[in-house]
């Protein structure tokens, strides 16, 4: 059985990041939920603050270049993603939506893909449902039932009867694994293939 390839990518702005902490607690549930299943899989997290000014680049120029190009490249070619931001506002991150503005307009059509956030307060947890959830059913992407906020406050406690994250963060990997599982690998589809990056458009001048 071929390998999976599981890409998280985390928007989190800080360094230590609750939104890394996150994606990572959040692939851990996938991978567990892969290796049940008889699966295998790798992982690799983007944090998106190390790649921030190549994206605002690709928004003003419309290519993509350098490690951004990669990650697009990944992101295309992967059997299933984990996708986290903060909240700012009651919504995603705009470096989180800065990023999918760049993606490939086909890039996640019917691609396994797991939302998480993190905010300072549960009361903002519905913005999951009501501005992700949306975003990405509009990219047509294949997004699994349960969907996971972390307030400040989720992060103290990890018995279930105490919190209820750790049960719901194996929910929502277990939901990407079947889902993952169930698919053929995916190819290393290039959609990127053929675009030039700066320097071959520049080579010479």
């Amino acid at each position: 059985m071929s390998e999976r390839t599981i890409i998280a990518i985390s928007a989190g702005l800080g360094q230590p990041s609750s939104t890394r902490l996150l994606a990572d607690r959040l692939t851990d549930a996938t991978l567990e939920g892969l290796t049940a299943r008889g699966a295998t899989a790798t992982v690799e997290t983007t944090e998106l603050r190390g790649i921030a000014h190549e994206i605002v680049n690709a928004m003003v120029t419309g290519f993509p270049a350098g490690s951004l190009r990669e990650v697009l490249e990944k992101v295309s070619a992967a059997d299933g993603l984990v996708l986290v931001t903060p909240l700012f506002t009651t919504t995603y991150s705009g470096l989180f939506k800065s990023f999918i503005d760049i993606l490939d307009k086909d890039s996640l059509t019917g691609r396994p893909v797991l939302l998480g956030a993190t905010g300072g307060t549960s009361r903002h947890s519905l913005a999951l449902e009501y501005s992700m959830r949306p975003l990405l059913t509009y990219l047509r992407a294949d997004v699994v039932t349960t969907s996971v906020f972390a307030a400040t406050d989720d992060w103290s406690g990890e018995a279930d009867t105490v919190n209820p994250l750790p049960a719901r963060i194996r929910r929502a990997g277990t939901e990407l694994a079947e889902k993952v599982a169930a698919r053929e690998p995916a190819g290393a589809a290039d959609d990127y293939e053929g675009v030039p990056t700066f320097e071959e458009m520049f080579r010479g001048r």
